[in-house]
Parts: C-alpha cells; structure tokens; sequence
C-alpha cells in the first residue's frame, strides 16, 4: 500500500512490525479458544500466554513470573498506583514529579480525593528533579516513589536507578512508567520494584500492556472476577495481542541497538536541518534523551497553526492522551517554558520504519509552512 503521509509520531504509537502480525494472525482466525479454559484448545493457549510471557520478562531482564498482564500502561499504573497498602497504620504518602504522564498524575489526584498524601516535585529547565529537594520529601508513611523512566513529551531520560537507591534508603517501593523508555535505550530493571510498559510503543498492538512487580511487592487488585494473572488483573486474556506483545518482545531484544543507532542518526539530522534556521529551538537539547524524540519550538508560530500547515506529516504538540485539548504542554510549563513557547513547541520522534527521505521532505515541510505563516503574519 502507498503510504501518502510521513509518520514522526512514534511516541504517540508505533506501527505494527509486520512480523508481530504473523505471529498474532493464527489467534485471531483458528486459535480463537479462552486460555483460562481446561480443554486441549485452552491448554494449548495457556502455554503460549506464557511463552509470551517469558518473551516479554526476557526483554526487561526479570523472572517470568513476575509479569502481569494488562490492557495497556495506563491500567497498569492504576494497578500499581492504587494497590500498594499502607504501611503501619498511617496514611499513604506518595512521591512523584510535575512532568509524569497524565496517567500518573490523573490517578495521584484521585488518590488525593480518598485520603494519600502527594508530594509533586518540580523539575528544572532540563526537566531534572533536585536531588536535595527529592530527599527532603521523604516521610514516615512514603510508602511509593513514581518517577518515569523517560518523558514521553521531551524525551528526557531520569535517572531513576538513583531515585530507587534513594527511595529504598528510606523504607519506600520504588515505581517507574518506562513506557516510552523500551526499545530507545538498555536500562537495568534490577533495582526497580514495579514498572508500567505499553506493547503499542514498541510496534507490538493496541490494547496490551505489561506491569513488572518485584516478588517481595504485594498489590492488592482493582478488578475481581475469576482471578486471571494470578489473581491480580482478572478478565479474558487478549490471547492474540499477547501474542504479538511476547513477539515484539524479542524484536526489542534482537534489533535495539541498530533501532537506537538509526533512530537517534534521523533524530540528529532532522534536528539539523530545522536548526539552520534562526526561528528554531531545541527545547532539552542539553539534557540526555532517548534516541527517537525532539521538542523543538519555532519562534512565532502557533503550534496548532503549524501542525494543519504540515497536512501530510504525523507530528504532536504534546502527550497524545491530551491532544484534543488546546492547552500547552504540562511538562514544558512545569520545565519553565512560557505558554507562549509552550505553544510554538512541535514533539517529532522518529521510529524504527522511519526513512532518510522522511527525515528531508519532514525538514523541507517545515520551511515552508514556517516560511508562508511569517509571511502571513507580516
């Protein structure tokens, strides 16, 4: 099929790797059967969920056992968010940052509603939260640190095997969206205690994703009935998107080192060529990133304007689950931008079927939809 537009919007969601759609094919035509059924078809299935499973705990370098799966990474935060029990009789406390996923953010407030405390650090102008200020945050009842791994808008990487170590210091679990981070750059998961991913962000489908929970860690369910995943996420196993999930899998864990190598060459030749001009900014170009994605703002122009001009080029203005609001970006306010630079930001991130000739008709693209609306504006 001819593709008629440019795809720079990876972080939103990534295409299906076609050998994902193989191995997914045979369990949404013949093998249609309910894994958590006793005859010879449910059998059968049962092992290959937990093939996939292993698949998905080898990517990640973490027992088998200790996967469970979810219907994305949003539902996996919420698991994971809302499951850990106090400790010693007080009321929760809970640490994470201003610039986290509204998944994170959105489940603190409602936790806010029903009794947890939450302290929301603030970053620096590279998106960094202050070491001092993370440990001075620290109390009797923390029991929960949730710091991202990467920022799905900026691309920022944190250090979080620090934040653990500091979180374990002082009595708390240690939780990490790593949602944007599989995939772009080798991370070690051993010093983590539960971790949220989403298989759409890494050419694996819709709907199925992975929460990582140490074995020391004990949640305690949001959805009851039948007591699917060990009793932790009950409800019919999605046996073909975890299929295709187990098989993206080992595609992260064969090619991630030539995806990050050619990913971040198009991310820094696209960077490049827009940077030639004198109207464009690098928003976090001093600060370490995954190797896909570039925040970029272009002087005087409205991003909304911008992104209509760019018709037949797939870019964002921020995180995807709140691209129909018109609001600037959260993390780039919280980052120190004005809302008037927050509105001239466009996030282009790049992805594993991403080409050169993309990366050149995106950059010429560009030019001129920001050449014709100076124009105008004049």
């Amino acid at each position: 099929m001819k593709k008629d537009f440019i795809y720079l919007d990876n972080n939103a969601t990534t295409p299906l790797d076609p050998k994902v759609l193989d191995a997914m094919m045979p369990y949404l035509t013949d093998m249609y059967g309910n894994a958590a059924s006793s005859h010879r078809m449910g059998r059968m299935l049962n092992n290959t969920v937990n093939i996939a499973r292993g698949q998905v705990a080898d990517m990640i370098d973490v027992n088998e056992e200790d996967i469970y799966f979810t219907a994305g990474a949003t539902e996996a935060i919420n698991i994971a968010l809302q499951g850990i029990p106090a400790r010693n009789g007080l009321p929760k406390h809970i640490i994470t940052v201003t610039t986290e996923h509204p998944a994170v953010l959105d489940t603190c407030r409602y936790l806010e509603t029903i009794g947890v405390e939450v302290t929301y650090l603030p970053v620096d102008m590279a998106g960094m939260v202050d070491m001092q200020a993370y440990r001075d945050a620290f109390k009797e009842n923390t029991v929960l640190v949730c710091i991202m791994m990467a920022n799905n808008e900026t691309g920022v990487i944190l250090p979080v095997d620090v934040y653990a170590d500091i979180a374990h210091e002082n009595g708390a679990l240690f939780m990490t969206d790593a949602t944007q981070a599989v995939g772009k750059f080798i991370f070690d998961a051993s010093n983590i205690d539960l971790m949220a991913f989403s298989a759409h962000k890494f050419y694996g489908p819709k709907a199925i994703g992975g929460l990582y929970v140490s074995p020391h860690v004990k949640l305690k369910p949001l959805v009851y009935g039948g007591g699917h995943e060990r009793g932790l996420r009950s409800g019919t196993l999605a046996t073909a998107n975890i299929v295709g999930m187990g098989a993206a899998a080992v595609l992260v864990s064969e090619l991630v080192k030539e995806d990050i190598l050619r990913m971040k060459n198009y991310r820094d030749k696209l960077e490049d060529l827009l940077l030639i001009k004198d109207y464009s900014i690098t928003n976090t170009s001093s600060t370490p990133r995954v190797c896909n994605t570039s925040s970029m703002r272009f002087e005087g122009i409205d991003n909304e304007a911008l992104l209509l001009g760019l018709n037949d080029v797939c870019v964002s203005n921020g995180s995807a689950c709140h691209s129909l609001v018109m609001e600037p970006s959260h993390v780039l306010l919280a980052m120190g931008l004005s809302k008037e630079h927050a509105n001239q930001s466009i996030r282009f991130s790049v992805g594993r079927f991403t080409t050169e000739q993309d990366i050149f008709q995106t950059a010429d693209a560009v030019h001129k939809v920001v050449e014709r609306l100076r124009a105008m504006a004049n």
